[in-house]
C-alpha cells in the first residue's frame, strides 16, 4: 500500500478517492465496493465481478444440484425468499 492521500467526508456521506489512487487501481464511475469498518479504520474493497464465462460451470453445477433435490420451481422460489427474509 504505497499511495496515501487525504480526503474529506461530504455532508452527504460521500468520500472522493484521490485521482492518483483511482488511476493506479483503474477505478471508474460506477465501480462497487465492500465497506468494512473496525474502530477508527475504514476499508474499501473493490468488487470485481467474475467474467460471464466463469458463470457457466457454476450454473451447470447449480442446475444439477437443483435437479437432484427434485424441488419444484415454486418451492425453490419460496426457499430463496425465506433466505432473503432472514438476512
Amino acid at each position: 500500500m504505497n499511495a496515501t492521500s487525504t480526503t474529506t467526508l461530504s455532508s452527504k456521506g460521500q468520500v472522493v478517492i484521490p485521482e492518483e489512487i483511482r488511476d493506479r487501481l483503474k477505478l471508474s464511475a460506477g465501480d462497487r465496493f465492500v465497506v468494512l469498518a473496525e474502530r477508527d479504520v475504514v476499508i474499501l474493497k473493490v468488487l470485481n465481478p467474475p467474467a460471464l464465462k466463469e458463470f457457466a460451470p457454476l450454473l451447470a453445477k447449480t442446475r444439477r444440484a437443483a435437479k437432484n433435490t427434485q424441488m419444484r420451481p415454486r418451492e425453490i422460489s419460496a426457499a430463496i425468499a425465506k433466505v432473503r427474509r432472514s438476512r
